[in-house]
């Protein structure tokens, strides 16, 4: 009895993380403005690579900006109950080999985060 409280508390956690929506993992799929010209080879690295985790009804992303060009990031946060309001973050400037941290919640739970990426002007 001991062993199966034991193992059924260990497991509460793991069951919490399954729980999250895999869609709050986020890649970055910016086009430049010539992208449809066809010239292989035209268009520049971009985008910050950004990880997303969910606790509860908080979401926190990190994302690094490896490449020489500054991305804007937006955290996008979708709620699972229907009254719960969704977020959308403001842009803020991840400039070249920098990190930034953005943060979103929903009163209860969140169904699914993504970041979007916009180059700078």
């Amino acid at each position: 009895m001991t062993f199966t409280v034991a193992l059924g508390t260990a497991l509460v956690p793991a069951l919490a993380y399954e729980a999250v929506p895999h869609e709050t993992m986020s890649h970055a799929r910016v086009r430049s403005a010539d992208a449809g010209s066809g010239g292989a080879g035209s268009e520049d690295p971009f985008g910050a690579a950004c990880r997303i985790g969910a606790d509860g009804s908080r979401v926190t992303a990190y994302c690094h900006n490896p490449y020489p060009d500054t991305d804007h990031v937006s955290l996008h946060v979708e709620c699972l109950q229907w009254w719960d309001l969704d977020s959308d973050s403001a842009p803020v400037a991840a400039a070249p080999a920098q990190t930034v941290q953005l943060t979103g919640r929903c009163w209860k739970e969140v169904r699914a985060a993504w970041i979007s990426h916009r180059k700078a002007d």
